[in-house]
C-alpha cells in the first residue's frame, strides 16, 4: 500500500504558495494513498462550503482537475470527495455542479497501470455516471431527493400528480444509475471502493424512502387520475417492481459485506392483485373489455 507520492506533495505545496487552503485540501484528499479520504480533510472542506467567502467554484474545478488524474486511486478518491460534499456540504455546492453543462466525463477511463486498475476503472466510470445523474436530478427537480423530508408529510407524498409523473422518472433514473454500479463482494477488496459502496448504500437507502413514498402517493391517487396520468402511472408502478428486485440485491450484498443488518430496510413485496387492479382501472378508462387486454 503506497503512501502519498512526491507527486502528492507537490501539487499540495503548489496550492500552498498560491494561498489556497481549499485546493489544498483537496489535494490531501485525494492523494495516491490506497485509503478513503481522511476524515480530517473531508471535515475541512464540508467546513469550507458553508462559508460564504469561499470560492465554491474554485473548489468544485480543483476536485475536476483531481479526476482528469491518471490514478485510479486519486480519480476513485476525487468522486469520493465530491459525492461527500454533495451528501454533507452546504447545499450552494450541489447547485453550482447541476448548473454545469458537463461534470465528470469518465466514460474513457482506464488505469492500465496492473490488473487492479483496469478493474477498479470500471466502476470509477460506472460511479462518475451516477454523480452526474445526481446532479441532473437536482437540476430537473430543483432539490436532492436525498435531502428532503421522507413520510407521510414528505414532498414526494404530497407532490401533486403533475410533479409526481414528472419527478418518478427523474427519480428512476438515478436510482438506475446507482444499482447500475453492480458491485459484488469479490470486487470490495480495497478500502478506497469500499469507502465509495458505503455512500451508495446511504444514498440508495434516501432514494428507496423516496420512491416508496411517491409510489404510495401515486397508488392514493391513482382512481382519481386522467386515462393518460393513469397510463404513465401504470409504467411508473410497473418499473418500480422490476427495482424493486434490484435493490434487493443491493442491499444483500450490503449485508454480506458486513453492513448492519439494522441499517438496511426491509423490503415488501406488493401483491400481484394490486397490479391487476391498475392495469383494469385503464383497460375501463380505454373502453376496452377484459378480454381485450
Amino acid at each position: 500500500m503506497s503512501g502519498q507520492t512526491l507527486t502528492d506533495r507537490i501539487a499540495a505545496a503548489q496550492y500552498t504558495l498560491t494561498g489556497s487552503d481549499v485546493s489544498r485540501a483537496v489535494c490531501k484528499a485525494t492523494t495516491h494513498e490506497q485509503t478513503p479520504p481522511k476524515k480530517k480533510h473531508m471535515e475541512f472542506l464540508i467546513q469550507a462550503t458553508q462559508e460564504t467567502n469561499v470560492n465554491v467554484p474554485q473548489m468544485a474545478d480543483t476536485l475536476m482537475e483531481r479526476a482528469g488524474n491518471a490514478s485510479w486511486v486519486v480519480v476513485f478518491k476525487a468522486l469520493i470527495t465530491t459525492h461527500h460534499l454533495m451528501v454533507h456540504g452546504n447545499e450552494r455546492f450541489l447547485q453550482f455542479l447541476a448548473s454545469r453543462n458537463t461534470l465528470f466525463n469518465l466514460s474513457n477511463f482506464l488505469d492500465k497501470t496492473g490488473s487492479h486498475g483496469y478493474d477498479m476503472s470500471t466502476f470509477i466510470r460506472r460511479y462518475s455516471r451516477y454523480l452526474n445523474e445526481k446532479a441532473f436530478a437536482y437540476r430537473q427537480m430543483a432539490f436532492d431527493f436525498g435531502r428532503v423530508k421522507k413520510g407521510a408529510e414528505g414532498v414526494m407524498r404530497t407532490m401533486t400528480v403533475e410533479k409526481l409523473l414528472k419527478g418518478m422518472p427523474t427519480l428512476q433514473s438515478q436510482i438506475d444509475a446507482l444499482l447500475d454500479f453492480d458491485v459484488h463482494p469479490k470486487d470490495l477488496d480495497n478500502p478506497v471502493i469500499n469507502a465509495c459502496f458505503l455512500l451508495l448504500f446511504k444514498d440508495l437507502i434516501k432514494l428507496y424512502a423516496c420512491y416508496n413514498d411517491g409510489i404510495i402517493n401515486l397508488l392514493e391517487k391513482f382512481f382519481q387520475m386522467k386515462r393518460s396520468q393513469c397510463k404513465d402511472g401504470l409504467e411508473i408502478y410497473k418499473r418500480f417492481l422490476t427495482r424493486m428486485t434490484r435493490v434487493s440485491e443491493f442491499f444483500k450484498i450490503a449485508e454480506q459485506v458486513g453492513i448492519d443488518k439494522n441499517d438496511i430496510p426491509e423490503l415488501t413485496q406488493a401483491p400481484e392483485s394490486l397490479l391487476e387492479s391498475l392495469e383494469t382501472h385503464l383497460n375501463t378508462l380505454e373502453g376496452k373489455k377484459p378480454e381485450d387486454k
